[in-house]
């Protein structure tokens, strides 16, 4: 137990001792943890008593203690700070966790003693949660093909693994072709452009080692180039190294990664008696089906596009007026967009920045958290796994609840997005574990000695990720397998997009958004501004995300596609996809579906939660206020505290009373008729 990831960790919280571990000592302790996990479910489906919830159920979410620890430090640091030796690993790691998790699942002894108590559950005398938990692992096993014999078994296992393998490199080539592609900008490129992001654009090639500001790949900088620089030549090009991502030929290429992984995909679900992939995904999801997903699309799907071809109308007006021939392309879309949200609204983004100050923001999101949840937050002084991540101790009535970790500032190696994710997770039992919680987010990082300034997407994006965090931090279940965000994927997403909807109350707004410079408030008349245009190119937004959805839902529904590609190029055409807008993730960047498993054939699940989170939100107004206690209360303990303890929809119903339709969501994106 030398290796500082096995040996007993003497630290603050218990977090991991960030400073003693190298990376050389993650394969050692991987196969130490991995031999010791086998070694303890073994020891459970060897039982000579006859199988009980404690000696079956309770004991499998006891062991593998040592192995969590391990892959939660690796795989965290892997995604938020990477680097060869990291990236090697997760190559090493990946088929292995993939054959690892095989040999539970087929292990007949210990299915066996699953099964037996499945068999018996209403006569076990077991509380909701345990009923709960024995019926999610019964089911896992079952899903994962426990069931299966021989050869069937056998090519499950081979599946799985190479899916892995897959998962892993289609991230890598992705994160490769973001860091190595940046633009060198000359002083005359940075015509036009706001100083925020000249600013930023300094910083980045100070950064890269290069001599002169820089546009690279990071959503944070390239949005705003798009948005405000007048040079069309330029703003192509950024556009079209944006949206090739993983489409640039040679060994960073992912479309015959995307090929294979969607075939191995259907070939899972046919080996479980499936008709494709499609539905045996969403058979645990609170959609349920192929068809409810697109229904739900479609219905948002015609008025977004509507209102997105009246704006590229507009739009393209605009761009002729300046002397371009036409038509509008998508790396005109966002330039002009701005000119005309600044002609529309009297708002423009440059001057609304110095008012979105990085660490004001993080302040918001606490403060409401406070004022909902009675939740205090207290800096830490303690080692974390990089320079720019910071960590608070959150309490409430004095009482230790979790550790709250923020790493805010893109890096070349961090990989792109924003997530949620947790290092370790609430739970009672077998033993009790508080939560410690990260929110990594890509936010341009500013030059020394100048505030860290975001844009209003970018503050948007902070509450959202600490929503997610809520739902960790919040989390008061007796297992970690149903805590926090442990939940249907169509419901992980409504904690984060409701906490959005506090980023937008005026007098959060009026407290928190101060000139970085002088320290003054947001202007009445500016805020009023940004309230007013809180929809503005809501047609833009919605059309590239449901086109995302859409083309994620027909690639797994049916037989899979021999050419994504071509499959893609379908789908939008059917949909009338405008000329002018992009899919939000093409597929060869398409991380959400093909980096792993979590949102494929689920990408719809923001959409889905967003119907709940309007509705949400609405149960507040009619309450009297976005802070009402009585309703902050039952969020907490119908939503926030219950994790996956219950089915999603019976949560909702509680804290609710209802299900909800679409006219909520209608509404708040501007797109009701």
């Amino acid at each position: 137990m030398t290796n500082p990831l096995l040996a007993p960790w003497d630290t603050p919280f218990d977090l991991p001792p960030f400073t003693a571990i190298s990376d050389a000592d993650f394969a050692p302790a991987f196969a130490e943890a991995l031999e010791l996990h086998l070694a303890e479910i073994d020891g459970i489906a060897d039982n000579p008593d006859a199988p009980t919830f404690a000696n079956t159920i309770e004991a499998m979410e006891g062991a593998g203690e040592a192995l969590d620890k391990v892959l939660s430090v690796f795989f965290n640091v892997a995604g938020a700070d990477s680097n060869e030796a990291r990236q090697a690993l997760q190559r090493e790691f990946s088929p292995k966790l993939a054959a690892h998790s095989s040999a539970i699942y087929s292990n007949e002894t210990l299915f066996a003693r699953v099964r037996d108590l499945w068999d018996r559950k209403d006569d076990l005398d077991l509380t909701d949660e345990e009923a709960r938990v024995l019926y999610l692992t019964h089911r896992g096993f079952v899903r994962a093909g426990a069931a299966l014999q021989g050869d069937a078994a056998e090519r499950m296992k081979a599946v799985k693994e190479r899916l892995a393998v897959l998962g892993t490199q289609f991230t890598q080539n992705l994160l490769k072709d973001e860091s190595d592609w940046m633009m060198l900008l000359s002083e005359d490129d940075l015509a036009g452009l706001p100083d925020f992001v000249v600013d930023g654009a300094r910083s980045a090639g100070e950064a890269a080692g290069k001599d002169g500001p820089v546009i690279t790949l990071s959503r944070s900088l390239i949005v705003p180039f798009l948005q405000f620089s007048p040079r069309r030549d330029l703003r192509e090009k950024a556009w079209r190294a944006w949206s090739m991502r993983g489409e640039n030929g040679g060994e960073t290429d992912n479309r015959g990664i995307a090929a294979e992984t969607l075939k191995l995909r259907e070939e899972r679900a046919k080996l479980l008696g499936y008709e494709d992939f499609a539905r045996f995904k969403l058979e645990t999801e609170m959609a349920g089906t192929p068809d409810r997903v697109r229904d739900l699309l479609m219905q948002v799907w015609e008025p977004a596009r509507a209102t997105a071809t009246k704006d590229a109308a507009e739009m393209e007006a605009m761009l002729r007026a300046d002397g371009h021939a036409g038509p509008l392309e998508p790396w005109d879309w966002r330039y002009y967009a701005e000119k005309r949200r600044k002609a529309l609204h009297d708002l423009d983004e440059a001057e609304l920045k110095p008012y979105l100050q990085l660490d004001r923001i993080i302040e918001a999101s606490f403060a409401c958290a406070n004022r909902l949840f009675g939740l205090d937050f207290a800096p830490l002084d303690v080692a974390l796994y990089h320079p720019d991540a910071r960590a608070w101790e959150v309490t409430r009535d004095g009482k230790h609840l979790a550790v709250f970790i923020g790493d805010y500032f893109a890096r070349s190696s961090k990989r792109s997005g924003a997530w949620c994710s947790a290092f370790r997770s609430q739970a009672r039992r077998p033993v009790e574990k508080t939560p410690v919680v990260v929110n990594v987010c890509n936010f341009a990082k500013p030059s020394k000695g100048k505030p860290a300034l975001l844009s209003y997407d970018d503050a948007r994006t902070l509450f959202h990720e600490f929503g997610h965090a809520l739902h960790q931090m919040l989390s008061d279940v007796e297992f970690g397998s149903v805590s926090g965000t442990s939940v249907a994927r169509d419901f992980v997403e409504l904690p984060s997009q409701l906490y959005e909807h506090w980023l937008e109350v005026p007098e959060v707004l009026a407290e928190f958004a101060t000139h970085a410079e002088t320290g003054e408030p947001m202007p009445q008349a500016l805020l009023d501004k940004v309230l007013k245009a809180a929809t503005f190119d809501m047609g833009f937004q919605t059309v590239e995300y449901v086109a995302s959805a859409l083309v994620d839902l027909e690639f797994h529904s049916g037989p899979a596609p021999a050419d994504p590609m071509q499959k893609q190029a379908e789908v939008l055409e059917g949909l009338g996809m405008p000329r002018a807008i992009a899919m939000r993730h093409a597929t060869p960047h398409f991380a959400h579906v093909f980096a792993g498993d979590g949102y494929s054939s689920g990408y719809y699940s923001y959409m889905w939660s967003e119907v709940m989170d309007a509705d949400a939100f609405e149960a507040f107004e009619e309450a009297g206020g976005a802070f009402d206690p009585a309703t902050a209360e039952k969020l907490e303990k119908f939503i926030l505290s219950r994790g996956g303890s219950e089915e999603a929809e019976a949560l909702y119903m509680q804290f609710r009373g209802r299900m909800p339709g679409v006219e909520a969501l209608l509404r708040g994106r501007g797109l009701a008729a």
